[in-house]
């Protein structure tokens, strides 16, 4: 029997202009839909889990279109409460070369953001559960939805399911005060976290020293430090901290470290030219969980999660449209793009 994922946060309408048009030029915006922890159900359903994604729509058409777009990719959608007004919206624009890209928020009021802790049941939400998933980006909405976060967590370690938390600070939804609080507070509850090389310091003030990001340079010896930190502090299980080296909008160097009893282990790194970068950390995440759950060593682990990010990279849209296999192929070792024939 497949292991049961269940992620919880907001599901938003993804306008994008076509190609590498910027917002001034647009004329039309091709509709998608995606969000942190909606992403990492893709993955984990893709990956032939049973994969729970929770969240709070309006019953209109626009709401009913994103229950769909995740229907269409196998995860259950039957905990998601229905009521409110609106679904959030993100306008992307794709950046190039030394252009980065960037995302415009119209979320303000969204039937998530005005849910309260009554819409939903994690008893029963989280009936034969394994694993609960949540990322930073939701308790962000708001006092109301930090509280929805808590409440889960609290349900979810009752009853001994794995919760793990993508730190994902976001600047334009709150301070780095308020996210040190409140991330601060849901993390006792953690069991797995992640983050980057700028979340920790960020929402705790955990830095590695010897890393600009900005400049491409990465201290791989401070970030043993950093998830150290993190372990002392929140006594989590694991913490795996992604790397990302910017050479430009359009090309990266990708790879990750996990640190688990007191051991880091650190994957190959990849040099991407990337299609599509949002949902990359997402992939992540999907990667690490599914491992975890299929008893991955450590090593095998972080492998298996990189390299599932990796592809996203490439595939256009927040869900990563990749199979296990695929991601194995290559962890493997073969990197190469080579038609498949």
């Amino acid at each position: 029997m497949a292991k049961k994922v269940v992620t919880f946060g907001e599901i938003m309408l993804r306008l994008a202009p076509e190609g590498y048009y910027r917002f001034v030029q647009a004329t039309s915006y091709g509709a998608t839909y995606g969000g942190g922890e909606a992403n990492v159900a893709v993955s984990l359903a893709n990956y032939g889990m049973d994969a729970s994604f929770v969240t709070k729509l309006p019953a209109h058409e626009i709401g009913q279109a994103g229950v769909n777009a995740l229907r269409q990719y196998g995860v259950d959608t039957s905990d998601i409460v229905r009521g409110g007004d609106r679904v959030g919206i993100y306008f992307l624009e794709k950046g190039a070369s030394q252009r980065p890209s960037k995302v415009i928020y119209d979320r303000a009021g969204s039937s998530i953001a005005t849910a309260t802790t009554a819409d939903f049941d994690w008893d029963k939400i989280f009936d034969g559960a394994d694993w609960f998933h949540f990322t930073g980006i939701t308790p962000a909405l708001g006092d109301n939805v930090a509280a929805i976060c808590l409440e889960a967590c609290k349900a979810a370690k009752a009853k001994g399911i794995t919760v793990s938390c993508d730190l994902n600070y976001r600047n334009k939804l709150w301070s780095k005060e308020k996210a040190g609080q409140v991330m601060g507070e849901l993390c006792k509850y953690v069991d797995v976290c992640i983050s980057n090389e700028e979340d920790a310091n960020d929402v705790f003030g955990i830095k590695s020293e010897g890393t600009e990001v900005t400049a491409g340079e990465l201290n791989k010896e401070g970030y043993k430090e950093v998830a150290q930190k993190l372990t002392d502090r929140f006594g989590f299980k694991k913490v795996a901290i992604t790397l990302r080296t910017s050479i430009s909008a359009n090309d990266n160097r990708w790879a990750a470290m996990l640190y688990e009893d007191g051991q880091s282990y650190f994957s190959k790194e990849y040099l991407m030219h990337i299609v599509d970068r949002v949902g990359g950390g997402d992939s992540f995440g999907g990667g690490l969980i599914y491992a975890c759950l299929n008893d991955y060593d450590p090593q095998a682990t972080i492998e298996f999660a990189v390299a599932a990010s990796c592809l996203k990279h490439s595939v256009e849209g927040d869900f990563n449209m990749v199979s296990v296999d695929e991601v194995k192929k290559l962890a493997g070792g073969d990197a190469s793009g080579r038609v498949q024939r």
